[in-house]
């Protein structure tokens, strides 16, 4: 199955978001753009190690394309904010679209511009390639989920 990396603030809410879509067939929460190998959610919150807070999405291609994870990203962050979501505030809170392959990144690329034509603003958030993405540690996983809790945002 393929998978989308997205980071739009605080991982929880849209780890949420994306486990309610149509398609999606699993989801895990972690971190990935940042230069420390294997980081603890102390060290990305401390916002030294570049990472940001990510919803690592499973899909099934038959049900829900990319294209639609991307307008569900879109339609549930401020893009034109940097480094923050909310009350969420630093790096680790960037808004970004990990891209797993050329055509990920083609396909991000034409959804961003697509959205920028809508906006007054300037969008912040990036496109990058993914080159790792840490699992969080398990008490972050399905956390709303879990405890009934809700996000700030």
């Amino acid at each position: 199955m393929p998978k989308a990396s997205l980071a739009m603030g605080c991982f929880w809410g849209p780890e949420k978001l994306f486990r309610a879509v149509d398609g999606v067939t699993d989801t895990a929460v972690g971190y990935a753009g940042g230069h420390v190998q294997n980081p603890t959610y102390r060290q990305v919150c401390q916002g030294d190690t570049g990472h940001a807070e990510v919803v690592q999405i499973e899909y099934d291609t038959n049900a829900v394309s990319y294209e639609q994870l991307l307008d569900v990203f879109w339609a549930n962050h401020d893009p034109s904010t940097r480094d923050r979501q909310g009350p969420d505030r630093g790096s680790q809170y960037r808004c970004a679209i990990f891209t797993h392959d050329d055509a990920q990144a083609e396909a991000a690329r034409a959804s961003l511009a697509r959205h920028q034509e809508t906006l007054t603003r300037e969008v912040a958030t990036r496109i990058e390639p993914l080159e790792a993405f840490y699992k969080a540690e398990e008490h972050h996983q399905r956390y709303l989920e879990r405890t009934g809790s809700a996000c700030a945002q």
